[in-house]
């Protein structure tokens, strides 16, 4: 075997209470698009999705050590990107745990963490190198020299960090991909695709459909550049590719057809944002007729009626918009500009109207955010009153600019990776001008039980999904979220 990924599984850790029936169990789109790409170079490619298998870091060494590869590859993602870094803990104990069954194993990581820290991780996480940036042109050169040795060059490979004696080299990153269609298909054969499954308010209403459950992307990157967001690290700048309407479709044929898939996830960081590109898309997915239930993200400033008709005909269910604050003086400070509270409502209304459900994201913790703004922002959400609402506390995530912006003011930063997970005991957000990590955390996860509970969103589940759906989400609600940060106090 010429290569073997891994993704692996730390989602009780990074979840916590949520993650046995609430969190998606999602398939890892980028480990299924690497191993197409190098498998469509001739080279031979096995994939384990330990957290799908449920696969502890030794069984998972013992399954590698098996197929006996060349080169190991931690694929160290999640159901966003951000996630990336929430499962680097996790990815350490199964290099570890590999490491110790056959300390002679070549590995890397893959990932939106490891491109932000590429020294950092070659040096913290026991791997052998770590490949930045999209990875298809540096993990299949990494495999051919392996196979020949590294010669005279050594690893002279764009994107490819690694240790040289004493020193950590971090070459020049190859050029991206210029057109997606010349991308292979995800190799969804080598993944278990009995056993993903939707995120449970995708299939509010029809709870016990979540499965089986797919991921299609349309487009790579984003031209945006809020300083929450971490994205631009993975592809070096702000910028979005395309990939073809013509090859889309044949991507949901392909989960339609094959692996009976009708729950979708679009992965792009901002699906509605070219009115040709999301319109074509649409025209070919009613054309042939399929029933499906999609979700996808949005923006407040690239939708309209006439497109919100067209996605709705199409099967698009729910649309996510990052909504983030309900202070406009909030949203200027992370660059979030370009619509305020007004055009938030009408969107929301117009989506609603349409026929498809909102999920509305919320950030507590923004960095001028005090009591009285995270207050008007949670009474906002709760006048939107979406079908389902995340409440985030703001995390500095590397490779975001309020992550530099932290390690400059030398603010306290989460002492694990598992900490910048929003749902796991470590928690530790950052604190704002006014306001200690503490009472961002509190304020949140409180704001979360007074949204879900509030009579006006029940009375509105209800009348949308029935009674079964009330149950869950009481149920839900009744998983408390441990904080290590909370409990000191």
């Amino acid at each position: 075997m010429d290569i073997v990924l891994i993704k692996p599984d730390d989602k009780k850790k990074v979840y916590g209470a949520l993650s046995q029936s609430l969190a998606a169990i999602e398939p890892p789109l980028w480990a299924a698009l690497i191993a197409a790409y190098a498998r469509d170079k001739g080279y031979s490619v096995a994939v384990i999705d330990a957290e799908a298998e449920g696969l502890s870091p030794e069984e998972t060494a013992e399954r590698i050590s098996n197929a006996n590869p060349l080169l190991t590859g931690f694929i160290v993602t999640g159901s966003n990107l951000s996630a990336s870094t929430w499962n680097m803990t996790g990815a350490r104990e199964y290099i570890r745990a590999l490491k110790v069954q056959s300390k002679d194993s070549k590995t890397f990581l893959w990932g939106l963490h490891p491109s932000a820290l590429p020294e950092r991780t070659l040096l913290e996480e026991g791997t052998d190198f770590v490949c930045c940036g999209e990875g298809f042109y540096t993990i299949t050169e990494l495999i051919q020299l392996l196979k020949g040795g590294p010669g005279d060059a050594g690893y002279n490979i764009p994107g490819l960090c690694y240790h040289d004696g004493a020193n950590v080299r971090v070459n020049p990153r190859p050029n991206l991909i210029s057109s997606l269609d010349d991308l292979p298909p995800a190799a969804w054969d080598l993944l278990p695709m009995e056993k993903y499954a939707a995120h449970n308010w995708q299939c509010f209403g029809s709870l016990d459909k979540r499965r089986p459950y797919g991921v299609i992307y349309t487009s790579l990157g984003c031209p945006f550049n809020c300083s929450f967001c971490a994205l631009s690290t993975l592809f070096g700048s702000p910028g979005i590719r395309y990939q073809s309407p013509r090859r889309v479709i044949e991507d949901i044929d392909t989960l339609v057809r094959d692996y009976k898939v009708r729950n979708i996830k679009v992965i792009d960081e901002c699906f509605v944002l070219k009115k040709d590109h999301v319109g074509a898309i649409c025209d070919l997915i009613i054309e042939h007729g399929y029933d499906l239930n999609i979700w996808a993200y949005a923006r407040i400033d690239t939708v309209d009626n006439k497109m919100l008709k067209k996605l709705k005909r199409a099967g698009f269910n729910w649309l996510c918009y990052g909504i983030e604050s309900g202070d406009e003086d909030i949203l200027k400070g992370v660059s979030k500009r370009g619509f305020g509270r007004d055009d938030i409502k009408r969107v929301v209304e117009a989506t609603k109207g349409s026929g498809i459900n909102v999920l509305g994201n919320f950030m507590f913790g923004l960095p001028d955010d005090d009591f009285v703004s995270m207050r008007r922002t949670l009474d906002f959400a709760i006048e939107l009153n979406c079908e389902y609402t995340n409440f985030y506390a703001t995390m500095a995530y590397p490779g975001s600019s309020l992550y530099d912006e932290a390690v400059r003011g030398n603010i306290r930063l989460p002492a694990t990776w598992r900490g910048y997970s929003a749902f796991s005991e470590e928690c530790l957000p950052l604190p704002t001008k006014h306001l200690s990590s503490e009472d961002v955390l509190r304020f949140r996860d409180k704001a979360f039980v007074e949204f879900h509970s509030n009579p006006g969103y029940i009375d509105l589940v209800e009348k949308k999904f029935g009674h079964k759906t009330v149950e869950h989400i009481r149920q839900m609600l009744a998983r408390k979220i441990e904080r290590n940060i909370l409990k000191e106090l």
